[in-house]
């Protein structure tokens, strides 16, 4: 039995989120938590908020205890990337990619 949380389209790179996932990806619920609590950056607190949410789902929706809980998988793949532009030198159009992220994390009991 497994208890899923999704968040889709949040607006930061998943190059800065992934590193966040790996550290807890594994771990004891409790324990990857207080990681992510005393990680440093918006990634941290965007897995924290995705991770209680999973938690949430598996008390509430699969009767799971959340005690024996474990992070099964976590992951950041990149979402659609909106594309902006700036003057640049000469009259070129420099262009922004301003890059989205689908944060999801799976969470199982041992």
């Amino acid at each position: 039995m497994e208890a899923k949380a999704i968040a889709k389209y949040v607006r930061m790179s998943p190059v800065k989120v992934k590193p966040v996932t790996d550290l807890i990806r594994g771990k004891n619920l409790d324990e990857a938590l207080a990681i992510l609590k005393f990680t440093p950056g918006k990634g941290a607190e965007l897995v924290e908020k995705v991770v209680m949410s999973a938690k949430a789902n598996a008390e509430n929706n699969h009767d799971m205890d959340v005690s024996k809980l474990y992070v099964a998988d976590a992951y950041a793949n990149q979402g659609p990337t909106m594309k902006r532009w700036r003057a640049g030198a000469q009259g070129r159009a420099s262009i922004i990619l301003k890059r989205s992220s689908h944060i999801g994390v799976t969470l199982k009991e041992r």
